[in-house]
C-alpha cells in the first residue's frame, strides 16, 4: 500500500477551507503555564472552574522529580497536596518477538497474535532518570514538558508530562525507544517515593463495591483486581486517581478475565523503589496467546498513565474519572443502536447440559447483565468455536443449532437482542499448501438450519420434518448460494492476523468476495504498538486497501473473545458499532433491519469515548455514492461529541493506487465537548473517502467509506 501524508490544516478558518466551531470551555481563555527558576520548575493549569492544578519539578540531582502535586482553590488559595517528593516510574518486562508466517501483504514480524513472549527468556527493568534536562514542548491550552534522559532496560528516551486546560487530568508518559530487534514488552507505571502517597487507598472491586484501605507503614507490593482500571490515593485535602488509557493499555487477548491491573505498596516488582501506586500489565495469564506490545526498533513507545486531581474524597475522584468512559458504558445515541460481533460465549452447549440434568428453571448467564450494563443493544455470537459439533452432518449439529436459536430467543428481550452466528473456517477460496483459508463469520436475518457437510448425491436443500428447511453446504458455491437465498452476510474475521493472516488478500478476486453477500472484514485493536497515534492500523489499512481494489467493502468492529462474566475487564478490550436504526428488533421479528443497515454502511465504529453523531461527505453517509462537485471540494461535516480532549481528525481518501491523509489538528479542544466540524478538502481524482477522529488517550471512531464518482 502506498501512502502519502497530506498537508496539515490549521485549526481555524481561512486555511484549506476548514472551520472548527468550538465554543467556550471551562476556564476558556486560560492556558497552561510553565515557569522555571533555577533548579525548580512549575507546571500550572486551570483544571476546573475555580481550581488550578500545580506540579512542581525538583531538578536537583538525587531528588524526587515531582516535588509537589496539588490542586488549589482559586478563591481562597488553599492548596490540597495530593503527592509530594515522588518519582514517576515505569517498569517494563522485555522479551522477544517471533516471526509469523509470510503473508501476501508483506506483514512484518510485529503483525502477530499467536505468540507468548513470557514462555521465552524475558527480564523486568525499572526506569531511572539519568539526568534532569528540562525543556518545554508546548504551551497554550495544552502544555507539555520533557525531562530526561530516562532509561528503562534497553529503552532510552525522556519523560513527557502534559496538562490540559479545563481538565483535572495530567498525562505522564515515558516516551522511549530501543535499537534492539524483535522486542516485545509489557509495562507498569506509577508514582513511587520514600513515604506513602496519601493516607489511604480506594478502588471499586469486581463486585462493584467501593473499598477503602489504610496505607500500612510496611505495606507490601500488592496487585488488585478492580473495576474501571483505577486506584485512588486519598489525602486530608483531596484525592489522586490513577488510571491508564482505557483501550490502548490492553494488548489483545482471547480472554478478558481481570488480571489485576493496578498495584500499590512497597518496592514494586522487587526493585526497591519505595512506596507507590500505579497501573500494571501482567505478562502472563489470559489464555494461550499473550502477545504483549510491539517495539519495532527506533519507534517511540509511549508508556502512559493518567492522574486525575480532586479536592474531594475518593468517590469524587472515581466519579470524575469514570466520566471519561461514560461509566464504562456505550452511551445511547438517538437514531442508533449499539451492535457488537464475534463473541464465543459457549452458552448453547452449557444450556443443553443443564437441560439434560433437568435444571429448571434455566439460569440466566452473566453475559446478559454484562451486556446490558455496557449499553449494548445487539450481540452477534459465534457459537461452537471449540465446543459443539460444527462438522457433524446433521444428527448432532441440527439439535445444537435449535438449542442456540432457543437460547438466543430466551435471553433476548426489548433491551438486548442475541443474534445467532458462527465463525466458519472452511470453503473460502483456493486452498494452497501451508495456507489457511481463513476464518469468517456469517449472519442471517433469522434462524437458518444448515450443515457444513454435504454427502455425495445429497441435495443442497431438503425439508426436515422437525427442523423445516435444511441446507447442506459442501463448498464455496453452496455457501454463497445459501447466503443469497437467505439474505445473509459474511465477512473476514481478524483479517491479516491470527488464523486469517492470508485473507482477504488470498481471495480478493473471487466472485464470492466481490458479491453483495460479502460485507468486507472486521476491525479490532490488534496488534498493539504504543508508538501509533491510532488503534488497529492493521484493520484500517485493510479498509483502505479494499477501497483501492475497487471493492465497495466495509469494516465492522469485532471483539473476538471467549466466555465472560461480570468480574472481567471487558470494557478496555471492546469497541462498538453504532448502527443507524430507530428501533431494536425483537428476536421473533428477525433482525433484517440490522443487516440492511450494515449492508448500506449506515454505521460507525468507536471505542466509545468519541461519538460521530452525524458525519457526511458531500451530504453522503458511509456506504453511499457521491458525485464530486466541479471544484472537487465537497463539504465534509461531522457532529462530534467526546470525553477526553481530542487530538486529531483525518480525512482519509484514495484514488485506486495511493492513500491520502489530510490531518486536522484538534489540540484546542477541551475535555467533554460536542461541536460540529465543517471543511472542504480537495478530493479531485479520489474514488473514495472516509473520516477518523482520535483523542489524547488513543480512543477513536471512524466512518465507512463514501464512494466518489467523477465531477459532473
Amino acid at each position: 500500500m502506498a501512502t502519502r501524508i497530506g498537508r496539515r490544516w490549521a485549526t481555524w478558518a481561512g486555511v484549506g477551507g476548514i472551520l472548527l466551531a468550538f465554543g467556550p470551555a471551562i476556564g476558556s481563555g486560560a492556558e497552561v503555564e510553565v515557569r522555571r527558576e533555577g533548579d525548580r520548575a512549575t507546571l500550572t493549569w486551570p483544571c476546573a472552574e475555580g481550581e488550578t492544578g500545580a506540579l512542581t519539578f525538583d531538578l536537583r540531582p538525587g531528588r524526587p522529580l515531582f516535588g509537589r502535586l496539588a490542586i488549589v482553590e482559586d478563591a481562597t488559595g488553599r492548596a490540597a497536596t495530593l503527592a509530594q517528593e515522588v518519582d514517576p516510574a515505569a517498569f517494563v518486562v522485555v522479551g522477544s518477538r517471533e516471526n509469523p508466517p509470510p503473508t501476501p501483504s508483506g506483514m512484518s514480524v510485529f503483525n502477530v497474535f499467536f505468540d507468548n513472549p513470557a514462555k521465552r527468556p524475558h527480564r523486568a527493568y525499572a526506569s531511572t532518570i539519568a539526568g534532569k534536562d528540562f525543556r518545554v514542548l508546548g504551551r497554550g491550552r495544552r502544555g507539555s514538558v520533557a525531562v530526561g534522559p530516562v532509561e528503562v532496560g534497553p529503552f532510552r528516551g525522556e519523560l513527557v508530562v502534559t496538562a490540559y486546560a479545563g481538565a483535572r487530568l495530567l498525562l505522564v508518559e515515558a516516551v522511549v525507544s530501543t535499537a534492539e530487534e524483535r522486542r516485545a514488552f509489557t509495562y507498569d507505571a506509577g508514582l513511587v517515593g520514600t513515604s506513602p502517597i496519601g493516607k489511604g487507598l480506594a478502588w471499586v472491586d469486581t463486585e462493584g463495591r467501593l473499598v477503602r484501605e489504610p496505607i500500612a507503614a510496611e505495606g507490601a507490593d500488592v496487585a488488585r483486581a478492580v473495576r474501571h482500571r483505577t486506584i485512588v490515593a486519598e489525602s486530608d485535602g483531596g484525592s489522586l486517581a490513577c488510571f491508564p488509557p482505557p483501550h490502548r493499555f490492553f494488548f489483545p487477548r482471547d480472554w478478558t478475565d481481570n488480571l489485576r491491573t493496578v498495584w500499590h505498596g512497597r518496592d514494586h516488582r522487587g526493585f526497591g523503589s519505595g512506596f507507590g501506586l500505579g497501573v500494571r500489565q501482567p505478562e502472563t495469564g489470559g489464555g494461550n496467546f499473550v502477545p504483549w506490545f510491539n517495539a519495532p526498533p527506533g519507534t517511540e513507545q509511549r508508556l502512559g498513565v493518567f492522574y486525575l486531581l480532586s479536592r474531594g474524597p475518593a468517590e469524587d475522584a472515581l466519579r470524575e474519572a469514570l466520566r471519561y468512559t461514560h461509566g464504562d458504558r456505550f452511551p445511547e445515541l438517538p437514531g442508533h443502536k449499539t451492535f457488537t460481533s464475534h463473541w464465543h460465549m459457549a452458552f448453547t452447549v452449557e444450556a443443553m447440559r443443564q437441560k439434560a440434568a433437568k435444571v429448571d428453571p434455566l439460569p440466566v448467564p452473566d453475559l446478559v447483565g454484562v451486556f446490558k450494563g455496557l449499553g449494548v443493544d445487539a450481540v452477534h455470537v459465534a457459537e461452537f468455536h471449540g465446543d459443539g459439533h460444527p462438522d457433524d452432518p446433521g444428527p448432532l449439529r441440527l439439535p445444537e443449532l435449535a438449542a442456540m436459536f432457543d437460547e438466543c430467543r430466551r435471553l433476548s428481550d426489548d433491551r438486548l437482542l442475541l443474534i445467532p452466528g458462527e465463525e466458519a473456517n472452511l470453503y473460502l477460496g483456493p486452498r494452497q499448501p501451508g495456507r489457511n483459508p481463513g476464518h469468517w463469520l456469517e449472519m442471517f436475518p433469522k434462524p437458518v438450519f444448515w450443515t457444513m457437510k454435504r454427502a455425495p448425491g445429497q441435495p443442497f436443500v431438503e425439508s426436515d420434518p422437525k427442523y423445516g428447511t435444511v441446507y447442506h453446504v459442501g463448498g464455496t458455491e453452496d455457501m454463497f448460494e445459501l447466503l443469497k437465498r437467505e439474505h445473509g452476510l459474511a465477512w473476514t474475521a481478524h483479517a491479516r492476523i491470527k488464523a486469517s493472516n492470508f485473507t482477504p488478500d488470498l481471495y480478493k478476486d473471487e466472485d464470492f468476495f466481490k458479491g453483495e453477500s460479502w460485507l468486507g472484514a472486521a476491525w479490532k485493536a490488534m496488534p498493539a504498538d504504543l508508538s501509533r497515534p491510532r488503534l488497529g492500523d492493521r484493520g484500517l489499512d485493510l479498509l483502505d486497501d479494499m477501497s483501492n481494489w475497487g471493492r465497495k467493502k466495509l469494516l465492522l468492529g469485532e471483539v473476538d473473545v471467549f466466555k465472560i462474566d461480570h468480574t472481567h475487564e471487558l470494557y478496555g478490550h471492546m469497541n462498538i458499532n453504532y448502527v443507524k436504526l430507530d428501533r431494536l428488533p425483537r428476536f421473533d421479528e428477525g433482525w433484517e433491519p440490522i443487516l440492511g443497515a450494515l449492508r448500506a454502511g449506515r454505521f460507525f465504529v468507536t471505542t466509545g469515548e468519541v461519538l460521530l453523531n452525524d458525519a457526511t461527505i458531500g451530504g453522503r453517509e458511509g456506504g453511499q455514492t457521491l458525485n464530486l462537485p466541479p471544484d472537487g471540494r465537497p463539504e465534509v461535516r461531522v457532529d462530534l461529541s467526546w470525553t477526553f480532549p481530542l487530538k486529531f481528525a483525518e480525512v482519509v481518501s484514495g484514488d485506486g493506487r495511493q492513500v491520502y491523509r489530510d490531518r486536522i489538528d484538534l489540540s484546542d479542544t477541551p475535555a467533554f465537548g460536542r461541536k460540529t466540524i465543517t471543511l472542504n478538502p480537495d478530493l479531485t481524482g479520489r474514488t473514495w473517502a472516509r473520516l477518523e477522529v482520535w483523542d489524547i488517550a488513543t480512543n477513536g471512531a471512524f466512518t465507512q467509506p463514501v464512494w466518489i464518482e467523477k465531477a459532473q
